[in-house]
């Protein structure tokens, strides 16, 4: 297999990874799982590194994995301290309660509730005519034919 199906490889991998992270972080509330989505969007791009680090034979990609490394396990346990003490503080590890986080000129957050969905009425279906008696024809029948 040649450099290139290597390096396609790697990159996939590292996307796929990359926005697996993204996608959790953006539509999850607990911090604990924002952070594990962090974690995983510093892999696929330390994996695409390590990849690019391969490709052109050159060992500073996979340097700069190792300082990703030390930062990631650094924003860990700065995280989870931060995520142990406002949980004892609130009592709920949801975002969306920590407003005291806020600046003080900051309106508090406040969640938008969804609009109701409208009532659809009721469709109207055709009927047939009853049995020996010719059907009405409308405005549409007639305008629209070529040849009659």
């Amino acid at each position: 297999m040649n450099d290139y199906a290597f390096l396609h490889q790697y990159l996939a991998v590292g996307a796929v990874l990359f926005s697996i992270g993204l996608v959790g972080f953006f539509t999850r509330r607990n911090m604990i799982l924002m952070f594990l989505c962090t974690e995983m969007m510093l892999q696929g791009v330390s994996l695409s590194l390590v990849g690019w680090s391969r490709f052109y034979d050159d060992f500073g990609g996979q340097m700069l994995v190792i300082f990703i490394l030390v930062v990631a396990a650094c924003e860990a346990a700065i995280g989870l301290a931060l995520i142990v003490v406002l949980y004892r503080q609130t009592g709920s590890l949801d975002i969306a309660l920590w407003q005291r986080l806020r600046e003080a000129n900051q309106p508090p957050w406040q969640e938008d509730r969804p609009a109701p969905i409208p009532e659809e009425p009721a469709p109207v279906w055709p009927r047939l005519a009853p049995a020996g008696v010719r059907p009405a024809e409308t405005d549409e029948t007639t305008e629209f034919r070529d040849m009659v």
